[in-house]
């Protein structure tokens, strides 16, 4: 929300998650109070009805995919925009009070896909082990803590927070996941472009129309936006009737980016904005050097045709 920093923020809890140390990558909600929220549509509900800021909340992870129940939020529910996102690596833990040792294992208690993402290393070091299913990797540290499991697999945020010993980290089985996370504000300016920029758009198609996911593809094609992610998410309405979800490179400032929404916005049966915000840089990556437009795609080029056509009608030509 430019001009006025959030000071209130909720996330979807509960506490000790990797929603709770992603928000805490951002300076203003370390700073500010954090509330954790039952579920993705509470705290977006928080932020529609003025009871926080801004929300944080997964948006998709890159070993299981998107996270349905935001974009069905993001695409049908009160407009909300994305101001920010988070980038963090799933770096999954196995965690104990202090004293215990891996052959003293009996129960793991661990969120399903917790426990899903570290089932190589579970049946490697503790093959006899009963995992027990827990609604949060939170929820696990703490029954952990509580002496209610032998250990838990969980976020590393969890192991100062409830006292914890470290048993074995990086333990997932791919390494090298991460999770995405949107931050969602009431609609305002979006923040100012950086030369690195994501826009993101829900658009519903005509579907009496031969071609029309074709026809939005080639809007962003002709005008040199990249398109770097589509995902579809059926409306309820009948069955074979989508949403898709569009992440572009650029920002809605931006000539080209401004003239392909225009296309969409007369070729669709519905375009909603979710937001312009800087692309996340995850930690220990070097940053991407944004591509540049093709020639005669620049917004240079943008004013320079637009000053000719007004020339023209004119007859200053």
């Amino acid at each position: 929300m430019p001009g006025v920093p959030p000071t209130r923020f909720v996330y979807l809890g509960p506490e000790s998650t990797f929603t709770e140390q992603a928000l805490l990558t951002i300076p203003a909600a370390a700073r500010g109070t954090r509330t954790p929220a039952r579920s993705v549509p509470e705290a977006l509900d928080a932020v529609r009805d003025g009871d926080a800021d801004a929300a944080l909340v997964p948006m998709e992870n890159s070993i299981g995919g998107q996270v349905g129940v935001t974009l069905d939020e993001l695409a049908f529910g009160g407009p909300l925009v994305i101001t920010r996102e988070v980038v963090i690596p799933v770096e999954f833990v196995l965690a104990a009070r202090p004293g215990t040792t891996l052959d003293r294992i009996g129960a793991v208690a661990a969120h399903p896909q917790a426990s899903a993402q570290c089932r190589a290393w579970l049946r490697a070091h503790l093959p006899d082990a009963t995992v027990i299913d827990v609604l949060s990797n939170g929820k696990a540290a703490q029954d952990a803590a509580a002496g209610a499991v032998d250990a838990a697999i969980c976020a590393p945020i969890a192991i100062d927070r409830f006292r914890l010993a470290l048993l074995a980290d990086k333990i997932a089985d791919h390494p090298d996941a991460v999770t995405r996370f949107v931050l969602l504000s009431r609609p305002a300016t979006p923040p100012a472009p950086t030369g690195d920029d994501i826009t993101s758009l829900a658009v519903s198609i005509a579907h009496d129309r031969v071609g029309a996911l074709l026809a939005v593809l080639t809007e962003l094609a002709v005008r040199g936006v990249n398109l770097i992610r589509i995902e579809s998410r059926p409306t309820g309405e009948q069955l074979g009737r989508y949403a898709f979800f569009l992440d572009c490179t650029g920002h809605v400032a931006e000539a080209r980016l401004g003239e392909a929404l225009q296309g969409l916005r007369r070729i669709c049966a519905d375009v909603r904005f979710l937001g312009s915000y800087p692309r996340a840089v995850p930690p220990g990556t070097v940053p991407e050097t944004p591509v540049r437009p093709p020639a005669g795609l620049a917004d240079t080029d943008f004013d320079d045709a637009a000053a000719w056509l007004h020339r023209l009608r004119t007859g200053e030509a």
